[in-house]
């Protein structure tokens, strides 16, 4: 989907650069907001559950507050990785063979609830991979790093978690064309 690297050692320098200026309390602030968004859509897109997003939302923070007073991106993100892995399954296992297509997807114009609908239905680990790499733009690299796990292997599950939402789409297509 989008191809772009995230950056984040010059968003927390920027961070840190303004956090001298301003109150402990501002700074947290700061960085709360900062990250509010992209950790509420992680949490939602995970869960499929509004409530129990926030509820992550707010454990998260309270983790990264607990590690540091001003947590940078990686801190934030390794925090909501744990707290997703209290919650899920997320495996550190290869993923299963590559599977094939077998269905015409010439067709390529998705409905967006048929895409999230999807999305919720892949496995966790592919779930949130798919979900870092594809949704949030993280590079394999810094998923690899918040995951603990190589960078091929972030890739290879990336490319299964594609696969797998091409065949989801494709059987639902096929269904509400054959109805």
């Amino acid at each position: 989907m989008f191809e772009f690297e995230r950056d984040l050692s010059t968003e927390s320098t920027m961070l840190v650069a303004q956090a001298a200026k301003q109150s402990p309390e501002q700074q947290q602030r700061d960085v709360y907001e900062s990250h509010r968004h992209r950790t509420f859509s992680v949490a939602f897109y995970m869960t499929g559950n509004e409530m129990e997003a926030e509820e992550i939302l707010a454990t998260t923070f309270i983790r990264a507050f607990q590690q540091s007073e001003q947590p940078d991106s990686f801190a934030v993100d390794s925090a909501l990785v744990g707290e997703l892995g209290q919650r899920f399954p997320l495996k550190k296992e290869e993923p299963a063979a590559v599977i094939s297509l077998g269905s015409n997807l010439s067709h390529r114009n998705v409905r967006r609830p048929d895409l999230e609908a999807a999305v919720q239905s892949l496995p966790a680990n592919e779930r949130l991979l798919f979900l870092l790499r594809d949704v949030e733009g993280y590079s394999a690299a810094l998923i690899g790093r918040l995951l603990d796990i190589p960078e091929a292997q972030v890739q290879r599950s990336c490319f299964s978690a594609r696969i797998r939402l091409c065949q989801i789409l494709a059987a639902e297509r096929a269904r509400t064309e054959a109805a």
